[in-house]
């Protein structure tokens, strides 16, 4: 009898859910707005699976991967695959990439034409003057067949890596938070979600190029390299991709924030 009760013991615990071993509650750092909001969607329906999200909104993104490094949070939820691959590894608890999340798209916008093709030549075009940006933009003009970029340059494009410009278009770097009110006086612009919205411009709405969602700046969902295989990493994923939060994505954002997956 002692031995049939050890075997049933062990039988119980394999068939325990994958996301027992999780936290008491499972805490993830996100930034306000898109991120925070689809994630309140996504700890709903984890929910329903039995796991328990917390959300923590900072406004600072180092300060979410620092914490998550640190136990502080389990999860991160509000950068890029570019800015995050390109962030130096933490000690002693590196993080890791699970999943993508939605996409936060740049766009070409413009107040004077409707369309990249009826730029006229010689036309303005603002991009951001910060690097990191200034490569987005110019992958995404790249894509629109209005420059061509030194083979090589890849996600770390330049402007130095300019090799070819269409119409004679001139390629005009501002500081990211200038460049809607620019649009003024330029022809068009390269300008990210965050500060087209604060210029009450809605980039599925109001852009005349706009950016993939599968791009390599997708968001992505990080978390600490020793927890990766974890049943409640495996229960967030799903729950992040499950049916109602892809009606909410496009119900809300009307594909001016874009799902990758």
């Amino acid at each position: 009898m002692k031995r049939r009760t050890c075997l049933l013991a062990g039988a119980a615990a394999l068939w325990r859910p994958a996301f027992a071993t999780a936290p008491r509650d499972v805490a993830v750092g996100v930034l306000p707005g898109p991120h925070a909001e689809i994630m309140a969607v996504v700890r709903d329906v984890a929910a329903a699976q039995g796991l328990a999200l917390r959300l923590v909104e900072r406004e600072g993104g180092r300060a979410i991967n620092d914490d998550v490094a640190g136990g502080r949070l389990d999860a991160a939820c509000f950068q890029d695959a570019v800015a995050f691959a390109a962030e130096p590894r933490r000690q002693p608890a590196p993080l890791v990439e699970v999943a993508a999340t939605v996409t936060l798209p740049v766009a070409i916008y413009s107040r004077r034409v409707a369309s990249v093709r009826q730029l006229p030549r010689g036309a303005s075009i603002g991009i951001p003057r910060e690097r990191a940006a200034a490569s987005r933009a110019l992958v995404l003009l790249h894509n629109h067949g209005l420059v061509e970029l030194r083979d090589g340059s890849g996600l770390t494009a330049t402007p130095r890596d300019v090799t070819g410009i269409r119409y004679g278009f001139k390629l005009v770097p501002l500081p990211q938070d200038r460049l809607a009110d620019a649009l003024h006086r330029l022809d068009a612009a390269v300008i990210d979600r965050p500060h087209a919205v604060r210029a009450q411009l809605m980039p599925a709405r109001d852009s005349i190029g706009l950016e993939d969602a599968r791009t390599p700046w997708a968001g992505v969902l990080a978390v600490r390299d020793g927890d990766r295989a974890a049943g409640w990493v495996h229960t967030l994923v799903a729950s992040y991709r499950s049916e109602p939060v892809k009606r909410f994505i496009l119900a809300q954002y009307q594909d001016s924030v874009r799902r990758p997956w």
